[in-house]
């Protein structure tokens, strides 16, 4: 009924073929060095063609290959700008737009969810879609009482394309490793398996999303489009205009880049305080800058949608983890490695140097030291290339370290904020917010320059 290949056998054929590909063009690549063409030439070959496989059919497929190649997207500015430029629009294009399903099957999935007569629902609806992603597409409509609303219908077979991706994908993890410096790509997608029964119940993400707009409604910075209507794999939304924050980071002001990056900053730390709930899929195709009728950039207003994925956190962001940044912001190296060790960042069978772990943090959180930081490419390529160099001290530390299970999502969530950040290339008041919204971080404002030291 869908243009989304549904046997397991034609998916898992396409995934497994991605490692026998890239295997295939190191040996190309070996043969074009051979014939005489330079290495860096035939490196920029290589990551070429591999970006154009790859994307493609991480994109042709939807479901969870898709879903990982958007999880993948955001963190592109790590990578080394020599083979950052190959991938760039590659990944790009996973942020926005997928192959659509036939108006015919949408008919049909709208008849079966809302009932036969659900066109007497709606006044006006876009068979084109005006945005398809990896387990749904959206269509513009208009409701019977006049509203201009989003309809998004889940892909049918979605579920069990989600599985069969993200399980085929987990056996050649290490293979695609190498795609972000730093990153272990195998709990990525063990926690994007964790999440497919969330991303498939749009009961519970219209949950989520009428939390948000509640609470957000008439706020001067955010907009959450409310929930009009819900049903199984069906959920209708108020419309949304605004620039998309991918068109932002291709062609966007300098004005535009460092409004959306404040906003996407202080989304992502007022949302928990305020809802008890963090939106945990922050790649650039969720969100929209909304320019007021004034048309001034300061006071536009960031738009968030989907809400399919979040973490439940009724007390707000964990209060450690504010205290903590604190104490390293102050060089308190034993204080930060006790709370480290109470909370199971560091194992009972492991043992650091305190000091040690305060240098390996100091650099990441440069961006909460001073009054405001510009988020930027090279920035994010020297945190990545620390880690990723096997003789750094970095490095070594990195691997003895843990992350409790309980901050796995916000860990994703909050390196997937900076990756936009960075793409955005915004300049932002970070510590401002930290300040306002983060528990345990509130104190004297700190000295600029508190990390040369």
């Amino acid at each position: 009924m869908s243009d989304l290949p549904r046997k397991a056998v034609t998916r898992t054929a396409k995934l497994a073929a991605l490692p026998l590909g890239i295997a295939g063009r190191a040996t190309w690549g070996l043969g074009r060095r051979i014939g005489g063409k330079s290495a860096e030439l035939v490196a920029r070959e290589l990551q070429q063609r591999t970006a154009e496989q790859l994307f493609k059919v991480l994109g042709e497929l939807k479901g969870g290959a898709m879903k990982f190649g958007q999880a993948l997207s955001v963190f592109e500015s790590a990578l080394p700008e020599d083979i950052a430029g190959p991938y760039r629009a590659a990944l790009t294009k996973l942020q926005e737009a997928a192959p659509p399903m036939p108006s015919g099957t949408v008919h049909q999935l709208l008849a079966e969810r809302l009932g036969p007569h659900w066109r007497d629902l709606f006044r006006e609806f876009e068979d084109k879609p005006a945005a398809a992603a990896s387990i749904g597409q959206v269509h513009r409509a208009v409701w019977h009482d006049g509203r201009a609303v989003a309809v998004k219908v889940q892909y049918p077979g979605a579920g069990e394309a989600l599985l069969s991706d993200l399980t085929q994908l987990g056996r050649f993890a290490k293979m695609l490793g190498p795609l972000i410096p730093g990153m272990d790509i195998k709990p990525l997608i063990l926690e994007l398996r964790e999440r497919v029964a969330e991303e498939l119940d749009y009961l519970l993400e219209a949950e989520a999303q009428r939390a948000h707009a509640a609470l957000f409604a008439d706020d001067p910075d955010v907009f959450v489009p409310d929930v009009v209507q819900v049903g199984p794999q069906v959920l209708v939304t108020e419309w949304m205009d605004g620039i998309p924050l991918a068109e932002v980071i291709l062609e966007g002001s300098q004005e535009q880049r460092d409004r959306a990056g404040q906003l996407l900053a202080r989304f992502l730390f007022s949302g928990p305080a305020r809802t008890g709930l963090l939106h945990a899929d922050p790649h650039p195709g969720n969100f929209r800058l909304l320019v007021g009728p004034d048309g001034r950039h300061e006071t536009a207003r960031l738009g968030v949608l989907d809400f399919g994925t979040v973490d439940r956190l009724p007390d707000g962001l964990p209060e450690t983890i504010g205290r903590s940044l604190r104490l390293t912001l102050d060089g308190d190296a034993g204080s930060v490695y006790e709370r480290l060790c109470a909370e199971g960042f560091v194992k009972e069978s492991v043992e650091l140097d305190p000091d040690a772990v305060l240098d390996y943090l100091r650099p990441i959180i440069e961006p909460a030291a001073v009054a405001e930081f510009t988020f930027s490419r090279s920035w994010m390529r020297s945190q990545a290339a620390r880690v990723a160099d096997p003789r750094s001290p970095a490095s070594q530390l990195a691997k003895r370290l843990n992350l409790p299970p309980s901050y796995l999502l916000i860990h994703r969530v909050t390196l997937s904020t900076i990756g936009v950040l960075c793409q955005l290339g915004a300049t932002v008041r970070l510590r401002e917010e930290l300040e306002e919204w983060l528990p345990g971080f509130g104190a004297a404002p700190l000295a600029e320059g508190v990390l040369e030291g």
